[in-house]
């Protein structure tokens, strides 16, 4: 017991360290899933679609060079430890991304939104905790393990694995092909390419995926497996803390809740050094109502598709597992209608 104790506490530290950088650089340069989705789709602005595609493109490239090295093992994280569930991605993707146009923010925004001291955030978050484990392990978990059940699998069955195949040639270098192709496009994007420090931020960001995986895998590797090998997310992590908070005797810390805080403490960071800080409330009773209904879905589709924005979309496509792009496509999809119906509503 004392032995997983200390893994924990040490998991702990790994994501507290991650969670920071995550928190810092989001806050610095500009990272934000909905924020990047909303310009593109509504103004015609693809700058920050440029940066999530450096981001993604570090993560997936490093943790290409990091599988090549032996310094993780991607067979061992959950996005290739279960069996892939399109129906489940789609389906769970969908309603995240719907509710993420509603609420205004997925997890991780609304985290880096509530440094910048905007209370509505800290409310998205914890009412997101609240359904995602309503949905993971309360009331609603049987219902969600009957219509989207899920199955272990051992090995790995990604897209590396897939595209070897065809074409004879290592994961590895196909990862890490696909990694440079993604910078590449990343920093097409004049207004990216000069500004050095948007360009850093976006690296930070990739680079916390392979830095949560090696650092986990570490020490799962010399505690027998008293940790599970972890990757940044924004669902299930969420609840685990608001669980911790409530249960902190009973409960051992972990990743997740180092992630979380560290997150929060990394947005503070960032928004004290740009000195744009400042308590921010909301007035409108109906906009709360609409955000906070927005947060429940999330909750609720962010464990049907095993992951958010960050957990499916920057995470597991990093990992090349099959359930990465398709969620973080179908969560483009329910961002759209959401915001189409949030331009309708303002227009009658």
């Amino acid at each position: 017991m004392t032995a997983d104790i200390a893994a924990g506490l040490l998991a702990g530290g790994v994501g507290l360290g991650v969670g920071v950088l995550l928190g810092l650089c989001a806050r610095l340069g500009d990272f934000c899933t909905l924020g990047a989705l909303e310009t593109a789709l509504i103004e015609g602005d693809f700058r920050r679609i440029h940066i999530w595609s450096l981001a993604l493109g570090v993560a997936v490239l490093s943790v290409a060079l990091a599988d090549a090295w032996d310094l993780i093992d991607i067979g061992r994280s959950l996005y290739h430890s279960i069996a892939w569930n399109p129906v489940a991605s789609i389906a769970g993707g969908l309603v995240f991304g719907y509710g993420m146009a509603m609420a205004g923010n997925c997890g991780f925004g609304a985290l880096v939104r509530a440094g910048d001291g905007d209370i509505r955030s800290i409310l998205i978050v914890v009412v997101l905790g609240i359904a995602t484990y309503a949905t993971l392990a309360g009331p609603l978990a049987p219902v969600r393990a009957f219509v989207f059940p899920q199955t272990e699998q051992s090995g790995r069955a990604g897209i590396g694995e897939a595209l070897s195949a065809l074409t004879g040639l290592d994961p590895a270098w196909l990862a890490a092909a696909l990694g440079l192709g993604l910078v590449a496009a990343g920093i097409r994007h004049p207004r990216v390419r000069q500004s050095p420090l948007t360009v850093i931020c976006a690296a930070g960001v990739g680079l916390s995926v392979v830095l949560a995986l090696i650092g986990t895998f570490r020490i799962a590797e010399t505690s027998m497996d008293a940790v599970p090998v972890e990757g940044p997310s924004f669902t299930a992590p969420v609840g685990r803390t608001i669980l911790y908070l409530m249960t902190a005797t009973g409960t051992q810390p972990s990743f997740s809740v180092g992630l979380v805080f560290g997150t929060l403490a990394g947005a503070i960071m960032g928004s004290l050094w740009r000195r744009s800080f400042r308590w921010e409330a909301c007035d409108d009773p109906r906009e709360l109502g609409r955000q906070l209904g927005g947060a429940i879905l999330m909750g609720v589709g962010g464990v049907i598709a095993m992951g958010c924005t960050i957990g499916q979309g920057l995470t597991a496509t990093a990992l090349l597992a099959w359930s990465g792009p398709v969620t973080l496509l179908a969560i483009a999809a329910g961002a759209w209608v959401g915001l189409q119906r949030l331009l309708l509503s303002e227009d009658l």
